[in-house]
């Protein structure tokens, strides 16, 4: 199925704002913006600190069949160097024989294009280890290739969490390109085919909605009501619960903000909509995430600022829980993005 793509990345584009430096100096108030906004960590009050990592979040790799315009990771068709070796793989798996993960939760790009992918999945399923998948649902239809993956992720009791930005093919499209909200279409039936979403069964699907522009999610319960009515009554879709995420001022999406006027308006926006109830439930606190060539952070969004973990131990070379657990989270004005309103998470929601 034939998907057009929105935009190109940050890097094909050689941009600027590629640079997790410029990006920082951007939020930072040093390049574009007359307003300094009140520094993250002077809100909080006090430094945020970890607990015990439950989740070990690995970006596979940048690789991915789309290039949308809001994406945090500036992932696309063009990012075939950023991609996670089996040697860094089986280095993982180590660590996971070792430490207490509950949850490995593999993320891209599109991380089913690693060529390691099913490999990966296949070893830490003999784990017992939950295993989460985050797809665009446009990969499943996009290459022969890629058709089996419902039953491959069936048959491996993966919970899949796909992104699909709104029920409308207009407002979808619009964000992703044209095309994806009918392949998105075709991925969830293909998925509800296996068992995906379905009522009495095991196999997870969830759904992620971020905004189409410079606002905060909805209610995430709402919205959550209104995209399994639509999806059903004009799709015949069925899922299990909506995740609701904030865009945060990054990447392709601070492109966006910059390129329409719109940076100072937005932060504005967040930092007004401050809620400290959301700091305990941070997923920074118990997740650990690591980047293609095996370096630690705090969440997926201080990766792709190259913001590392405050720590000797930032690489999985040198994985030492007890050092990490000393660590302060790494914070910045981005972070304004998690607490804001309800709060936000790869999990969704914070405050319920």
């Amino acid at each position: 199925m034939s998907v057009k793509q929105k935009t190109k990345s940050l890097k094909a584009r050689e941009s600027v704002l590629s640079s997790p430096f410029f990006q920082l100096e951007v939020l930072s108030g040093q390049q574009v913006s007359d307003q300094i906004f009140q520094p993250f960590e002077v809100k909080t009050g006090s430094a945020i600190r970890p607990v015990t990592p439950e989740i070990l979040q690995i970006n596979i790799g940048k690789l991915c069949n789309q290039s949308c315009a809001h994406c945090h990771v500036d992932a696309g068709p063009d990012r075939k160097q950023e991609n996670m070796s089996q040697e860094t793989l089986e280095k993982l798996l180590d660590l996971i024989d070792a430490h207490p993960f509950t949850t490995i939760d593999i993320t891209g790009g599109a991380p089913e294009m690693n060529p390691h992918f099913r490999w990966f999945v296949e070893a830490c399923r003999t784990r017992k280890v939950q295993i989460i998948n985050r797809c665009n649902l446009t990969i499943i239809t996009s290459n022969r290739k890629y058709q089996d993956l419902p039953e491959f992720f069936a048959a491996n009791k993966v919970h899949i969490v796909a992104s699909l930005p709104y029920f409308s093919k207009t407002r979808t499209d619009n964000q992703r390109g044209e095309g994806v909200f009918d392949a998105s279409i075709a991925g969830l039936k293909m998925l509800n085919t296996v068992g995906y979403g379905v009522e009495n069964s095991a196999l997870k699907l969830d759904l992620v909605y971020n905004p189409a522009g410079t606002f905060l999610p909805g209610d995430q319960l709402g919205l959550e009501k209104e995209f399994k009515d639509k999806l059903w009554r004009l799709h015949q879709v069925t899922f299990n619960k909506l995740l609701t995420i904030t865009n945060l001022p990054i990447s392709r999406f601070l492109d966006h903000l910059l390129s329409n006027g719109q940076y100072d308006s937005y932060m504005q926006t967040l930092i007004d909509a401050f809620n400290p109830a959301t700091l305990d439930g941070l997923m920074c606190r118990n997740t650990i995430s690591v980047s293609w060539d095996g370096y630690l952070y705090d969440c997926d969004f201080n990766q792709m600022l190259d913001l590392k973990v405050d720590s000797i131990s930032n690489h999985i070379d040198h994985f030492d829980i007890a050092t990490l657990m000393s660590r302060k989270i790494v914070t910045n004005q981005h972070c304004y993005g998690c607490t804001a309103g309800a709060g936000s998470s790869c999990g969704g929601e914070i405050v319920k």
